[in-house]
């Protein structure tokens, strides 16, 4: 699963067909290299307007241990099961739906990284959109607002080196019908292999 990301583009103009949603400015400072637990910026409707928000990745979930009456906090950063109740009820409400920007993201490759000693990854990102977007949901916890975002069936590119998945990146033509359209699930598709690109691995 996706469990690092980059935004590193400090200029937000540079995401396609944006102007349309009279983006606001970037009012607080997020992480540009993105772990689970970190903050990180989304673009989400409040009202009928929209607004960014940096926010936690990672929705804390609680579940049975593996010891009677114990239990165990998860933080779940990729959103798979849209057909669980927890999922499905944030999915259908439009104001818990959030675009994820980044520049770039990454899966686990094998080994480690020669110059970091840190598990190696391949990078891919979206050559003709220097910031693309992810779709993200969004909702409260007893910490504040935190975020995660949908994964799919990997498409050619990254079926080979990743198999089980890879992150919902959108089309800018369905932004506004991810943060308000009705039928969001439907967009939950693998993004077409020859608008990406391995950019590092």
């Amino acid at each position: 699963m996706c469990n690092l990301y980059r935004m590193d583009e400090k200029d937000i103009r540079l995401f396609k067909d944006w102007d349309a949603l009279a983006l606001p400015p970037i009012l607080a400072p997020f992480d540009q290299q993105m772990y689970p637990k970190g903050n990180g910026l989304v673009l989400r409707i409040e009202g009928h307007a929209p607004v960014w928000d940096v926010m936690p990745w990672g929705v804390p979930i609680t579940l049975p241990g593996k010891r009677p009456g114990t239990s165990v906090k998860k933080h779940v950063t990729n959103v798979r099961n849209l057909e669980s109740p927890f999922w499905k009820a944030t999915l259908q409400d439009p104001t818990r739906r959030c675009l994820v920007p980044f520049t770039q993201f990454a899966e686990p490759a094998p080994g480690k990284d020669a110059a970091t000693g840190r598990p190696a990854q391949y990078w891919f990102n979206v050559p003709a959109q220097p910031v693309a977007a992810f779709a993200g949901l969004w909702r409260p916890s007893a910490s504040g607002n935190v975020f995660a975002f949908l994964t799919c069936e990997p498409n050619p590119l990254v079926a080979p080196l990743h198999p089980k998945a890879m992150p919902v990146i959108l089309h800018p033509a369905d932004y506004r019908n991810w943060l308000s359209g009705e039928n969001a699930k439907s967009l939950s598709a693998p993004f077409p292999s020859q608008l990406m690109a391995l950019v590092q691995h």
